[in-house]
């Protein structure tokens, strides 16, 4: 038996299932939140295209197949996530930029003439309403002489889910709203 990869249930036949951009094996009810992926590995053997053992046949042929098929799949082996190279922002940004706001002696549209933004942008930084974009992230960090980006490991560490066999599930993370 199989578990759904997003609620944890024990599946016999799990559906391949398209969900905000990432494949998951999920059971009947789950499969309604994505989209059905239907696999050909029955004809992908017999295509030259194939990744199989009859990709090392192709070896020593010069067409370009053989090297761009073997090829692209060593790419997708060592691709990275974008995600990995992102720094995220602090939670506790609102505070930084208050306080670091403060030790300049600055009010709260002072900064936001100085920053070329609006103040109301500012106000809502301060109270953790929204997040900075990227452009005025910089722009705080050059002015203010702060940093507002930090590294995510301490909360990966702090995990503490997980199902009774050890792996982690979709649904160990996720809170639908029903």
């Amino acid at each position: 038996m199989v578990q759904c990869e997003m609620c944890g249930a024990s599946v016999s036949s799990p559906k391949t299932v398209k969900i905000e951009g990432a494949e998951l094996d999920v059971c009947n009810d789950c499969a309604d939140f994505g989209t059905e992926i239907k696999t050909q590995q029955s004809s992908s053997s017999s295509t030259k295209y194939s990744t199989g053992s009859s990709s090392s046949s192709s070896g020593g042929s010069t067409g370009s197949s053989g090297t761009s098929g073997s090829g692209g799949s060593g790419r997708s082996r060592s691709r990275s996530d974008m995600f990995d190279d992102m720094d995220e922002i602090v939670t506790d940004y609102d505070e930084r930029i208050r306080s670091a706001r403060e030790n300049k002696d600055l009010s709260q549209s002072d900064l936001a003439n100085e920053l070329n933004e609006k103040a109301s942008l500012i106000r809502k930084l301060e109270r953790g309403d929204t997040l900075p974009s990227d452009d005025v992230q910089s722009k705080l960090e050059k002015f203010l002489d702060i940093s507002l980006s930090g590294s995510v490991a301490a909360d990966d560490e702090e995990w503490s889910g997980g199902s009774s066999s050890g792996e982690y599930t979709l649904g160990d993370v996720v809170k639908r709203k029903d």
